[in-house]
């Protein structure tokens, strides 16, 4: 049984985001970056809290017209495992399928869980980003997925 819901972002939950974030990233967001994403329209992010308030992962998407690209979706490593990501990645994939033709986002070649994850839920790797990463440098994969969409014929063709 999961042991917390999937929230949208508030002020409240800040502070913890960008706890999970320096955790999880060399290179990360502020406090203050969190913060300016709440009024940005273009910008949604959700929050695994326990019933306690806890954030114990988030996950960002920008979605610009009809297209969607996945910032950050990280775990705290104490509750890795546990399908959190999973259902983080899940709610923006169902958000896609109703209102975008594609998801994207970029990863480490050395981030094998969350690779594992993408193609589990259907991503492909269509590019990759020469040293993206600066600490420590690597490049980064492009993966995507596109949704089917019907078109005036009623026959589903990828956008």
């Amino acid at each position: 049984m999961k042991n917390y819901k999937l929230v949208p972002m508030d002020k409240s939950h800040i502070k913890e985001i960008a706890q999970i974030e320096k955790e999880c990233f060399s290179e990360p967001w502020s406090e203050a970056s969190f913060e300016e994403e709440l009024y940005n329209p273009l910008c949604s992010i959700i929050v695994a809290q326990r019933p306690d308030g806890a954030v114990l992962g988030y996950a960002g998407l920008h979605a610009i017209m009809d297209e969607g690209y996945i910032d950050n979706i990280a775990v705290r490593k104490d509750y890795r495992g546990q399908g959190i990501a999973d259902d983080l990645l899940g709610a923006f994939i169902r958000f896609g399928q109703a209102n975008l033709a594609f998801l994207t986002l970029e990863v480490r070649p050395s981030n094998e869980p969350a690779i594992q994850l993408y193609y589990k839920h259907g991503f492909v790797q269509v590019g990759r980003r020469k040293d993206y990463y600066q600490h420590p440098r690597e490049d980064a994969i492009i993966m995507t997925l596109e949704f089917e969409r019907e078109n005036e014929n009623g026959t589903e063709t990828a956008e």
